[in-house]
C-alpha cells in the first residue's frame, strides 16, 4: 500500500459521510487521427444542485483512475489524458464538512499531503494531460486542472475561483505555487488574495481565458467536442500553445507587497489565511514546486487547525443552509400570491425597493408620495436605474421595457393600491407619520393585502395598534444599499399572523434575500448590536479617549470599514435617531452621545474628511468635540465594546429575539458585512473569553465553530 493511499484510508475513516465522487476512465478516438485518449470524468452521481468535491475516498478514486491511465500510458496504448466534469460543474474542491471533523495536525496534514500526492501525478504522467473546465470550478477544482499541461474553459462557466482565503484557509494543493508560475505573481494575487477578500469574487469563462489561466476557450454548447478536436491538433504538433514569459524579478516582489497591503486593507491583520498565502507565493518564485507544495500542506494544516478557519466553515454553512431555511419561519403554504406591490414613499430607500420588487417579482409596482415632484423623481432613479442595467448588459432591451413599464407612481392611493397585495411603507422614521400612512393605505387596500413597514428600530405592533387588521402588518427591515446587502430581518408583531409572515417570507425569497425572523423588540438586530458597539465608542471619546485611538482599539476585529466610517455610511442623524430609540427603551446601556448630537445639528455627514484619500478628522468637529479626562488604551476601549456586545446579544437571546446565537452571526453577516473569519461575532467572543467572563457561558457549544475537543 503506497502512502498516499495510507494517507487518504485513515482520512477517509474519519469522514464516513462524506459524498464520494467517482472518476470515470473512458476511451475513444481523437480526431484528425491523433491517437486513442482517456477522458476522467469526475462525478459525485448527482445533479448540478450537488457540486462535485474532492474528500478523501474522492482523492483515492482519482488516484486509482491516475493509477490506471498511468499504466496504459507508459504501454503506449494512449496518447494524452483528460479531466473534465459533469453537466454544469467541473469540480469545486475541498468537501468542508470532511474538514470540520478534523481534531489534530496530523489529519490536516495527511489531507494536504493526500491531495497534492494524487494531483501532482497528473504532471509526471508520460503523456500530456488536459483540463477542461466544463462547468464551476472552485478550490481544488482549479487546482486539479493546474496540474495538467494544457487547459481549456467554456465560455459558460458562471464561477470559478480560488475562494480559500474568504473561508480562512489558503489553495493548499497546487493554488499558490502552480498559478503565480503560471500567469505571474499579479494576476496570482488578484485571483488568491483580491477576489477572495472581495466577498469571493467569482471569475467568468472569458475572464479566466484572458488571465491565461486557460490556453483556449469555447462555447458551452459543444464545449467537450471543440476540446478535443483543438486536443487533437496540440497532439499532432498542427496548434503551438504559447504563454507569456511569466516576470520572476521586481513584479513578482511588488505583486507580494500589493497583496499584502490589499490584505491589511481588509482584514488589518486579524485574520491569517492571506498572508499565509502571499508569503507562499513569494518564495514560489524560485520555481521550486516541491518546495511550494511542502509549505502550502504545512501552512494548510495550522489554517485548519486554526479557529479562523472553522468560524469561516461557520459562517459559510450559516449563509448557505440556515439562511436558506429561516428558523420559526411558517408554513409556505400559508402565504398569499403577490400579483402586485405598492410602494408608500418615493425617496431613494423606496425607489430601490421599488427597483428590487420589479426585477425579482416581475409584477406591477407603483410609487406614492405627497406630491408629484416626488413621485416623479422616484419613478425616474429606477428607470434610470434600468438603463444602467441595460448599458451593462445585465438586462436586454426587452426586459428593459417590461421594468420600466411596470414601475409607475401616483398621488391617489386608492387608485394604486386599491388592488395591491403587498405594501411597503419607506416613509420618514417617525411613529405618528407611519401610524397615518397605514391607517391611509388600511383604507384603500384589499382585506387580503399585507402591510409591511421597513422601519429600522420603531416597534411594529405599536405602528399597527390603531389599525382594524393589526395581524397583516410586518416587519420588512431591508438593510442599505439594498442590491447589496443580502439580509431582510422579518418582524413579527404581537398580533401579526402566520398568513402575513409566511406572505413575507414568500417575498423574502423571491427577492432573493436571507430572511431572518425577529421578534418586535427596539432596533431587532443588526441596528441594536451596531449601536451597542458604535456606542461604547463613542462613549470612551466623550470621556476623553483620542479619537484615533478609540477607532484603531478595534482594527484587530478585522471588520469592514471603522466604526466612524460605518456612522458616516449610515448617516449621523440615522445612527443619533436609532440610539435615541435604544436610549429610550435601555436607559441602564444606551445613551444619546451629546458629541454626535452636535455632530448632527452642524450638519456635518461625519466625524472625517477624506480630501488626502484617507479619513482624517474633520478639523470643523474637532472643535465641536467636549470631552472629559478619562483615556483608555487601545486595550482598554477594545475590551470595553466587546463586553458591551457580549452583554447585548446576552440580553438579546434571552429576550428571544431571535431563536439562537446562529441568527445574530447571520444577520450581522449578511446585514453588516462582518467577516467570516469572525463567524459574525459568538465564535470570536467565545474565543477571546469574553462571552464566559461576561454571561458566564459560551454562545456556542465547543466544535460549533471551534476545532473539535
Amino acid at each position: 500500500m503506497s502512502t498516499t493511499t495510507e494517507l487518504l484510508k485513515g482520512a477517509a475513516e474519519l469522514f464516513p459521510g462524506e459524498v464520494v465522487t467517482q472518476a470515470h476512465v473512458r476511451h475513444f478516438d481523437l480526431p484528425l487521427g491523433a491517437g486513442t485518449f482517456a477522458l476522467i470524468t469526475l462525478d459525485n452521481g448527482l445533479d448540478h444542485t450537488k457540486p462535485t468535491t474532492f474528500g478523501p475516498q474522492s482523492l483515492a478514486n482519482l488516484d486509482a483512475a491516475i493509477d490506471q491511465v498511468e499504466a496504459e500510458a507508459k504501454a503506449g496504448k494512449i496518447v494524452g489524458v483528460g479531466v473534465t466534469g459533469k453537466p454544469f460543474i467541473f469540480a469545486v474542491g475541498a468537501d468542508l464538512k470532511g474538514v470540520e471533523l478534523l481534531k489534530t495536525r496530523e489529519d490536516a496534514l495527511a489531507i494536504g499531503k493526500g491531495g497534492h500526492d494524487v494531483f501532482k501525478r497528473l504532471s509526471s504522467l508520460a503523456v500530456p494531460t488536459f483540463a477542461y473546465y466544463n462547468g464551476a470550478a472552485m478550490g481544488g477544482g482549479v487546482e486539479v486542472g493546474l496540474h495538467c499541461s494544457y487547459r481549456t474553459v467554456s465560455k459558460a462557466i458562471p464561477a470559478f475561483s480560488l475562494p480559500e482565503v474568504f473561508l480562512g484557509l489558503l489553495p493548499g494543493w497546487g493554488g499558490c505555487v502552480l498559478l503565480p508560475n503560471l500567469i505571474g505573481a499579479d494576476r496570482a494575487v488578484s485571483v488568491i488574495i483580491e477576489n477572495s477578500l472581495n466577498q469571493n469574487r467569482q471569475l467568468k469563462g472569458k475572464q479566466v481565458f484572458e488571465l491565461g489561466i486557460a490556453d483556449a476557450i469555447f462555447e458551452g454548447a459543444d464545449f467537450l467536442e471543440q476540446s478535443l478536436a483543438w486536443t487533437a491538433a496540440v497532439l499532432k504538433g498542427e496548434l503551438q500553445v504559447s504563454r507569456p514569459e511569466v516576470d520572476r524579478g521586481e513584479a513578482w516582489d511588488a505583486a507580494v507587497e500589493r497583496g499584502r497591503a490589499f490584505a491589511d486593507s481588509k482584514v488589518h491583520g486579524a485574520a491569517p489565511a492571506a498572508y499565509r498565502a502571499l508569503e507562499i507565493i513569494s518564495a514560489a518564485k524560485n520555481g521550486d514546486l516541491r518546495q511550494g507544495f511542502e509549505a502550502e500542506s504545512e501552512a494548510l494544516a495550522d489554517l485548519i487547525m486554526g479557529e479562523e478557519l472553522r468560524s469561516g466553515i461557520y459562517a459559510f454553512n450559516l449563509v448557505q443552509k440556515r439562511g436558506k431555511r429561516p428558523a420559526g419561519a411558517p408554513d409556505k403554504s400559508l402565504a398569499r400570491p403577490v400579483n402586485k406591490v405598492g410602494v408608500v414613499g418615493a425617496g431613494l430607500m423606496a425607489s430601490q425597493l421599488a427597483l428590487l420588487f420589479a426585477r425579482r417579482l416581475e409584477v406591477p409596482v407603483v410609487l406614492t408620495d405627497i406630491d408629484q415632484e416626488r413621485v416623479d423623481k422616484g419613478v425616474k432613479y429606477v428607470h434610470d436605474q434600468i438603463d444602467m442595467l441595460l448599458l451593462k448588459g445585465r438586462i436586454n432591451q426587452d426586459k428593459a421595457n417590461r421594468l420600466k413599464a411596470a414601475v409607475t407612481g401616483s398621488l391617489d392611493k386608492a387608485a394604486a393600491f386599491g388592488d395591491a397585495d403587498f405594501v411597503i411603507e419607506a416613509v420618514f422614521e417617525e411613529m405618528g407619520v407611519k401610524q397615518q400612512v397605514f391607517a391611509e393605505v388600511e383604507a384603500v387596500v384589499p382585506e387580503h393585502a399585507i402591510l409591511a413597514t421597513n422601519t429600522s428600530s420603531l416597534s411594529v405592533s405599536e405602528m399597527a395598534s390603531k389599525l382594524k387588521h393589526p395581524e397583516r402588518v410586518v416587519g420588512f427591515h431591508f438593510f442599505n444599499p439594498v442590491a447589496v446587502l443580502p439580509l431582510l430581518e422579518i418582524v413579527r408583531g404581537e398580533r401579526t399572523d402566520d398568513a402575513a409572515l409566511a406572505t413575507a417570507f414568500a417575498v423574502a425569497k423571491k427577492l432573493k434575500k436571507t430572511a431572518v425572523l425577529v421578534k418586535d423588540a427596539p432596533a431587532f438586530v443588526v441596528n441594536r448590536i451596531l449601536v451597542r458597539f458604535m456606542g461604547e465608542i463613542q462613549n470612551v471619546i466623550d470621556e476623553g479617549t483620542p479619537v484615533a485611538v478609540a477607532e484603531k482599539a478595534v482594527e484587530p476585529l478585522g471588520l469592514p470599514m471603522s466604526p466612524l466610517v460605518l456612522l458616516e455610511l449610515v448617516g449621523p442623524a440615522i445612527g443619533l435617531h436609532v440610539s435615541e430609540t435604544l436610549a429610550g427603551a435601555f436607559p441602564d446601556r444606551f445613551k444619546v452621545s451629546p458629541n454626535l448630537a452636535a455632530v448632527v445639528k452642524a450638519g456635518k455627514r461625519g466625524f472625517y474628511v477624506h480630501d488626502s484619500g484617507k479619513p482624517e478628522l474633520d478639523p470643523e468637529v474637532a472643535a465641536l468635540l467636549k470631552q472629559g479626562d478619562t483615556v483608555l488604551t487601545e486595550e482598554q476601549v477594545r475590551a470595553r465594546v466587546l463586553e458591551g456586545v457580549a452583554q447585548e446579544i446576552g440580553l438579546m437571546l434571552s429576550e428571544g429575539v431571535v431563536a439562537e446565537a446562529q441568527d445574530i452571526d447571520l444577520c450581522l453577516i449578511t446585514g453588516a458585512g462582518w467577516p467570516f473569519h469572525l463567524g459574525g461575532v459568538t465564535p470570536y467572543l467565545d474565543r477571546e473569553g469574553v462571552s464566559e467572563r461576561v454571561n458566564g457561558k459560551r454562545f456556542l457549544e465547543p466544535g460549533v465553530a471551534s476545532v473539535p475537543a
